[in-house]
């Protein structure tokens, strides 16, 4: 409200959820203070894709352009097949949609291993997603430890390399030109690349955050170490960008030059450029991330919070605005005979009566009763305050000092801005 008592900027006065907060690429993880609740995430998520089951209670699902890419490992595994196994025929591509799926799998035994281990510190895990490049698990707080932070993101490549070594003993004990030797060496193959390429030391790959825990160890100081992984990532996508299509075109990677074509290089060059620009892109988010949970702290419900006036139900609105407006206070709170909070008046809908009928219409009408999760202590602050405001959504809540006694009204417009504010700021 502003000095006449009338709310301030009615395009503010819509509903809004709370800001989620930050994620890396590599999975996402934001770290709310220690001891605060979890809560826990929601059955659907838009984008999430389909959802294949809850291993370990986590959600796994399964992104719109994974299917994309198995076509596409049907169709190239298909080639190849061709070449090795012919009495096959159009079978193959069903062999090849196996090997497909089979490649995922293993791929979302990567990402449990990372679940299991964020678990296992405690670490909330909103889901696993396979998607367009292999698959992400969404944790949602930081490691409190570089000790940590390295197991957690070693265990995933640790687990795919057992796996290649897993499928490299099958592949003794079946014959090689048959359709089970085949498969046990493109997953044994696969998987030894899933390890090697996550082990490479650059944000958003694992190795990039067993750099980060390095870093972070001998400086004490985990943003020193995101800033050097992220760089290290940047420069990694470069490497890729211009070394991947070089080592194809001298026959370094196994083809002969002169067996290559123009569509060859074309697609080398393409997966090379795509490769890169998810490296750099994922490099440059976690660094923005970290400097953006560096500044969280300074969003404090204390900070944040409207003082309102505590009004009775029957209180009529011009009048609850006068006290609002000489106690310079933004914000009304309805309270019983006893002077216990019991609702909050809505700033929407006081922004929906018209001057001329607020000396008719009682303040208990514009009102949301008070629910679980809506009060919310004035000492919450950073990825905490996030945190448990998006466990109950809603466009206001009421904010109480550790004694119970009122302080103010927190709306989630104010906290949108304030992060945003946030995002912004320079370093």
């Amino acid at each position: 409200m502003d000095d006449s008592g009338k709310p301030q900027d009615p395009q503010e006065s819509v509903q809004h959820r709370p800001p989620e907060p930050p994620k890396d690429t590599e999975p996402p993880r934001t770290e709310p203070p220690k001891g605060a609740k979890e809560p826990r995430p929601p059955e659907k998520k838009k984008g999430g894709g389909i959802l294949m089951g809850r291993p370990f209670g986590v959600p796994v699902y399964v992104a719109p352009s994974w299917f994309v890419v198995a076509a596409l490992i049907t169709w190239v595994f298909g080639g190849q097949l061709e070449r090795v196994l012919p009495e096959l025929g159009t079978a193959r591509y069903l062999v090849s949609l196996f090997f497909a799926v089979a490649f995922y799998a293993s791929v979302l035994v990567h990402e449990l291993a990372h679940t299991v281990a964020a678990l296992r510190f405690k670490l909330p895990v909103r889901r696993i997603q396979l998607q367009f490049f292999g698959g992400v698990s969404e944790i949602e707080k930081e490691s409190e430890t570089p000790g940590r932070e390295f197991v957690l993101a070693f265990v995933g490549p640790l687990l795919s390399l057992v796996l290649a070594g897993v499928f490299y003993v099958g592949m003794q004990l079946v014959a090689p030109a048959t359709v089970p030797g085949v498969l046990l060496a493109g997953l044994m193959i696969s998987n030894l690349i899933v390890a090697v390429f996550n082990l490479l030391p650059g944000l958003p790959l694992d190795g990039g955050r067993m750099l980060r825990a390095v870093v972070w160890k001998i400086t004490g100081k985990p943003m020193t170490g995101t800033i050097a992984a992220a760089w290290v990532g940047r420069a990694l996508a470069v490497t890729v960008l211009i070394g991947l299509p070089l080592l194809t075109h001298t026959g370094a990677l196994g083809t002969a030059p002169a067996e290559l074509g123009g569509a060859d290089s074309l697609t080398d060059a393409l997966l090379a450029a795509i490769l890169a620009a998810i490296i750099w892109t994922g490099a440059g988010n976690s660094l923005r991330m970290a400097r953006l949970r560096e500044r969280l702290p300074d969003l404090t419900a204390r900070t944040l919070t409207r003082r309102a006036v505590p009004v009775e139900t029957d209180t009529p609105l011009s009048e609850a605005l006068r006290r609002a407006n000489d106690a310079g206070a933004r914000a009304l709170v309805v309270v019983d005979r006893k002077g216990s909070p019991t609702a909050l008046v809505r700033e929407a809908a006081i922004v929906g009566v018209p001057d001329h009928r607020r000396p008719w219409v009682p303040v208990g009408t514009l009102a949301q009763d008070l629910k679980d999760g809506m009060r919310v202590s004035a000492e919450l602050a950073g990825e905490d305050l996030l945190e448990y405001l998006r466990a109950t959504p809603a466009t206001e809540y009421l904010v109480v000092e550790e004694t119970g006694e009122i302080y103010g009204v927190l709306s989630t417009a104010d906290v949108e801005r304030a992060f945003v504010a946030a995002m912004a700021r320079r370093s």
